[in-house]
């Protein structure tokens, strides 16, 4: 992944609901338009805060985490029975090509970000897939989130996404987040 990953002894601030506040669950399945038979995989998944609020709507979900820690942690909070962990970097998933139908990452473009993720990330997505990005802006003037040189503001992710062969079909630019919405096609 990108420039860090999250310190795992702060794990237990991934599961605080305020984060809500920079992507509502609400928001996160409107821009995924889920309707209980995809397969999608989430990004930098963590504690799985995010991938519980996908789970119920989706058939099968990807955990996608680069650290074990994570995953066990996640297990010990109780994985939904649709949820498989994955541990891996975005650069190199061992799903199959076209396996997703989407992909989701909440707060960790920035990590991962790169040519050869984005590259693996049309790999694994089938025709027509969705990805939805939702993560820090470095237009951001609030002191949560990584450090503003680590971050891609709104113009800069939609233009790597652009560059990698997605279509964006939605965007936005908000306080100190970005969310946008792109298809493979």
């Amino acid at each position: 992944m990108g420039f860090h990953t999250y310190p795992v002894e702060r794990a237990a601030e991934l599961e605080d609901a305020s984060r809500y506040r920079f992507c509502s669950r609400e928001e996160l399945l409107g821009l995924l338009a889920l309707d209980g038979t995809e397969t999608v995989v989430d990004l930098g998944s963590g504690t799985g805060f995010y991938t519980d609020d996908v789970a119920p709507f989706a058939e099968r979900v990807h955990a996608v985490d680069l650290q074990e820690e994570m995953h066990d942690l996640y297990r010990e909070k109780g994985l939904p029975g649709n949820v498989t962990p994955v541990t891996a970097d975005v650069a190199d998933l061992p799903l199959g090509d076209g396996e997703c139908d989407a992909a989701v990452t909440t707060m960790t473009y920035h990590e991962f970000y790169g040519e050869a993720a984005l590259s693996e990330l049309r790999r694994v997505l089938r025709s027509g897939g969705r990805l939805v990005v939702v993560d820090w802006s470095r237009a951001g003037t609030g002191d949560e989130g990584p450090p503003r040189e680590e971050r891609y503001d709104l113009e800069s992710a939609t233009a790597q996404l652009e560059e990698a062969g997605f279509s964006i079909e939605y965007s936005t630019e908000r306080p100190e987040t970005f969310a946008l919405r792109a298809s493979t096609d």
